[in-house]
């Protein structure tokens, strides 16, 4: 018999009680930590006149100088969108299968895949699916299967002979039948690191999997009436925290008289209801249930309610006000009237890596200036980004924040895309926290509006994207994500500022993303984590986005209650009237004191582009 249940599970038990002890630690381990930060004032010489420190544990101008450390290199974010696939059709794809030989079948392809770092976490029905999927292809003796540099679409499992690795001309090592390599490719993209279903395939099939696996859940949701009147967004929440349990015939499911905390709906079998009046009497049968039945209502009541309950107003917004809104169209008017000969350049703010960003005044203005973005389109097209700039137009010309920079105008010519930003003189923060901070050694801090996308309540975007140590299981399992993937990232960026590096980390990304799926309880925390922080960090990095805080009831709410951020003013940080730990100096609106020099554009014009893709811009 097969049913569905909804469950708080043992594990969120086992954690209530560990965060309760945890918590009792933290006067104790504060007091530790203090006395620590004193013994290494004495240990250590004093700080050059003017600089100030900051960690985790001592306030500005107590911790100890920066040790010397050899600079690493900013990490290398990556994005890709699905190869073509359209969700929606998924349902309709018919995959090709390939008849397996004597040979495959003894090399056993389904125990090369469950053996596999990566491939072991998938479902059993996928890694069968992704074997009958797979083409057989002969290989000459001493060929280049793969080679160095290579871009990469392909996953192989060698079935007989042998395979040699080599890296720079070095022999690495053999891999001999029933291994798994080249995994990486059907993730995204790659290029390949040391001298194969595709991975169209491979996320046809993880796609179609998923999204008729949620489709089924929905509907047996739907089923209940208490569930009738739910909207579509919390129905697609209830149908993710629901989990798949096999019982066998003659198993106990619920007994009488025994705390009811799970919510079960019947998928196939039948059953047995029965009620015993008294201890001196035999169960009295009662009823049998079948598929579509459900039991166990009062499980709803508790720990459940709390986990997907309350949304009823997510949807509403708090409205802004008429002198705001007046402000913001008044702006907008004025914006409308500025073109690209309004505009004349004071000098290079910074560069990426298909973009450059100017300072810039208006001709009519010279009391303030703006950051102009510039980003070559033929660059774009080259790099199939076109919607993702298209998502950063739409994104920041939406985000009013006073957190996030604003985004007036945009322009665009045969040549160039431009971008007239709100200009913030302090300078860029990855500079500020490389040099100020002691536990701080990040290689990438920004919102990169590029990778964002906006995704509708109850559904799910494919795209993977992210720094790899950033990425969350769902991402890499192609399981399809949504906004509780940024409650992970922001629990990793959280240990990353704490510790100096971030708790997932490989020598490769794909020996990143493994780690990532062993989960956070594999991770062992360095002293200078709290028992409190660590206690939101793993509550942010659960392996079940259902279960993340801040992606439950009362959403940020729970992650700024949290004994973490206790005594913080979140009122006053955000009203803007909370003292800020660190304060630029800027002189004026042209003063770019705070950046670095950068050259003149000096680059080749690009070739011209009229393909029209950017009409939206």
């Amino acid at each position: 018999m097969l049913c569905f249940q909804l469950s708080k599970k043992e594990l969120r038990q086992r954690d209530a009680l560990i965060d309760e002890l945890e918590l009792e630690l933290d006067t104790k381990d504060d007091l530790i930590r203090q006395l620590q930060t004193e013994l290494d004032r004495h240990r250590n010489p004093p700080q050059h006149p003017g600089t100030t420190w900051s960690t985790e544990n001592t306030a500005p101008g107590q911790s100890p100088p920066v040790p010397d450390e050899p600079q690493r290199t900013k990490r290398q974010a990556i994005s890709a969108e699905p190869t073509a696939l359209d969700p929606a059709q998924l349902t309709h794809v018919t995959l090709t299968n390939y008849s397996k030989s004597e040979v495959s079948l003894r090399a056993d392809p389904n125990r090369a895949l469950l053996e596999n770092d990566f491939m072991k976490h998938l479902e059993q029905g996928q890694i069968q699916t992704i074997v009958d999927c797979m083409p057989p292809t002969r290989l000459a003796q001493g060929c280049c299967v793969l080679q160095e540099g290579d871009n990469g679409s392909l996953v192989y499992v060698l079935e007989e002979g042998k395979v040699e690795v080599t890296k720079g001309g070095q022999k690495l090592c053999t891999m001999d039948p029933g291994k798994v390599f080249g995994e990486l490719a059907v993730l995204y993209n790659c290029t390949r690191t040391a001298t194969v279903t595709d991975r169209q395939g491979f996320q046809t099939i993880m796609m179609s999997n998923g999204l008729i696996k949620h489709f089924q859940y929905m509907e047996f949701v739907r089923s209940v009436p208490s569930f009738q009147s739910l909207p579509e967004d919390i129905l697609s929440k209830v149908a993710d925290v629901l989990e798949e349990t096999h019982y066998s015939e003659g198993d106990y499911i619920i007994r009488q008289g025994a705390t009811g905390d799970t919510f079960f709906i019947i998928s196939e079998g039948q059953v047995k209801v029965t009620q015993q009046k008294s201890s001196n009497e035999n169960p009295e049968f009662l009823t049998t249930l079948t598929s579509g039945d459900w039991f166990g209502e009062q499980a709803l009541k508790g720990s459940f309610m709390h986990l997907i309950g309350g949304l009823d107003d997510v949807n509403s917004r708090q409205n802004e006000s008429d002198e705001l809104k007046a402000k913001l169209e008044a702006e907008a008017g004025f914006f409308s009237s500025v073109s690209l000969t309004d505009i004349h350049v004071i000098c290079t703010l910074g560069l990426g890596g298909f973009s450059r960003v100017e300072l810039v005044q208006l001709n009519s203005d010279t009391s303030r200036s703006f950051a102009l973005k510039v980003l070559k389109k033929r660059h774009i097209l080259d790099t199939s980004q076109q919607d993702h700039i298209l998502s950063e137009r739409r994104i920041m010309m939406d985000a009013h924040s006073p957190f996030t920079v604003r985004l007036y105008r945009t322009f665009r010519d045969s040549k160039y895309l431009y971008m007239l930003l709100e200009a913030c003189l302090g300078g860029e923060l990855w500079t500020l926290l490389r040099d100020r901070w002691v536990c701080v050694r990040l290689e990438q801090l920004q919102v990169d509006f590029g990778f964002a996308k906006k995704v509708d309540l109850g559904q799910k975007t494919w795209t993977f994207c992210g720094t790899p140590e950033y990425v969350a299981p769902e991402i890499i399992l192609s399981k399809g994500h949504d906004v509780s993937v940024d409650c992970w990232s922001l629990g990793i960026l959280i240990y990353e500022l704490l510790s100096g590096s971030p708790p997932f980390s490989g020598s490769d990304p794909m020996k990143t993303y493994n780690i990532i799926l062993r989960g956070i309880d594999m991770v062992e925390f360095p002293k200078k984590i709290s028992k409190s922080a660590a206690n939101l960090i793993k509550r942010l990095c659960r392996d079940n986005p259902s279960e993340r805080v801040g992606n439950q009831k009362n959403r940020v709410k729970d992650i700024q209650k949290h004994k973490w951020f206790e005594g913080f003013n979140w009122e006053g940080l955000r009203q803007a009237t909370l003292a800020p730990p660190f304060t630029p100096t800027v002189k004026g609106p042209l003063d770019t004191g705070n950046f670095d020099c950068f050259p003149d554009d000096n680059e080749a014009t690009p070739p011209d582009d009229e393909s029209g893709w950017d009409l939206e811009f």
